[in-house]
């Protein structure tokens, strides 16, 4: 298999059993990848480079470890993006006041082995405009701020000691008018577009599962969705970190809300 920075650590362990030892032998900070709900979530939205940061080490030492594993290293991209400057102070950390600051300690949650993103999700719907959360971490969290960029979010990342990383998430003015934009047009054309896939829906039914498994279920049905197909989806809330991702990839969609708890996602190419 050939490998750049851009690879993902879930198709590393997909693609090798000793893999995953390799990869937390590099740093401590990678032995949550031993439990298998983190390593779920995580492993498919980290990349190499994201994991070098996350884990304060160097590209080079994900390499060194999945050569002798036979991974090949495609050296045409292999640094690409790599870049170890210190980012400059945004604007909006500049003037900003405690009263301004939404604080949030995922730590403890992390070392009890579960995923902090339920709880990371409930802050941002509830952040007041102006506004920034301030998540308090022992590494970067790399996929979060590319989520919550998608999401019109400006990030700024502090390392204050090996195990102690402040990432400041700045709501934007213009962020809900946009996402109140884009929910009056999640229903538009849903009954003319169903019938277009009548008879060619696979269903999954997420409302049981808890966070952040229904994003993951969903990605993860879509990676072996057939041409021609449509996935249906039983869900109890609107997806709204999941919407980015689906455009990223592509994928078009549509949302019914049926009541206070059952919402229904159509989503096709």
């Amino acid at each position: 298999m050939h490998i750049n920075v851009n690879t993902k650590i879930a198709s590393l362990i997909k693609q090798h059993p000793d893999a995953l030892e390799a990869i937390v032998s590099i740093s401590p900070k990678f032995t949550k990848l031993r439990n298998p709900l983190l390593r779920k979530v995580i492993a498919a939205r980290t990349s190499i480079m994201m994991a070098s940061k996350m884990g304060g080490c160097r590209v080079e030492d994900f390499f060194d470890k999945l050569i002798p594993l036979g991974f090949e290293v495609d050296t045409q991209v292999a640094f690409a993006g790599e870049k170890n400057m210190a980012a400059p102070v945004p604007d909006f950390m500049k003037n900003l006041k405690p009263g301004q600051i939404v604080e949030l300690d995922v730590r403890p949650v992390i070392d009890a082995g579960k995923d902090p993103l339920n709880e990371i999700v409930q802050n941002v719907k509830k952040l007041p405009n102006a506004h920034v959360l301030k998540i308090i971490n022992s590494f970067e969290p790399t996929p979060l701020i590319h989520l919550l960029g998608n999401q019109g979010f400006d990030a700024y990342t502090e390392t204050i000691s090996a195990d102690l990383v402040n990432t400041y998430f700045y709501k934007k003015n213009s962020t809900a008018t946009e996402l109140s934009k884009t929910e009056k047009d999640y229903g538009e054309g849903w009954d003319t577009i169903l019938n277009e896939f009548e008879g060619n829906l696979i269903t999954t039914d997420v409302r049981e599962l808890e966070m952040p498994l229904p994003m993951h279920t969903i990605l993860e049905a879509l990676e072996t969705l057939p041409m021609g197909k449509a996935l249906f989806v039983y869900h109890k809330r609107i997806p709204v970190f999941l919407l980015p991702e689906l455009e990223q990839q592509g994928f078009n969609y549509r949302i019914k809300e049926i009541s206070d708890g059952e919402v229904h996602l159509l989503i096709y190419k």
